[in-house]
């Protein structure tokens, strides 16, 4: 009765370590596939910037925002 019951936790753990082994697999390369995919990904610096007169329009933008924003709290209008 003891030796099987040792054959049974011996088959039990092999069963374990191979599941773990193959879960660290997937998983390291599951890892290598969004390093693969954040890589062609990056954006040259000069087209990650943009242009300077884009963002001057951006920031003029959220500026006229921010005023009608202001002038609605003023006369007591809820946005």
């Amino acid at each position: 009765m003891m030796e099987v019951d040792l054959i049974i936790a011996g088959t039990a753990l092999v069963a374990l370590l191979i599941m773990a082994a193959s879960a660290l697999t997937g998983w390291q390369s599951w890892l290598a596939l969004k390093n693969r995919e954040l890589e062609m990904r990056q954006v040259p610096a000069e087209l990650e910037n943009g242009s300077p007169e884009g963002m001057a329009r951006i920031e003029i933008a959220d500026l006229k925002e921010r005023i009608r924003k202001l002038e609605a709290i003023a006369s007591g209008v809820d946005l």
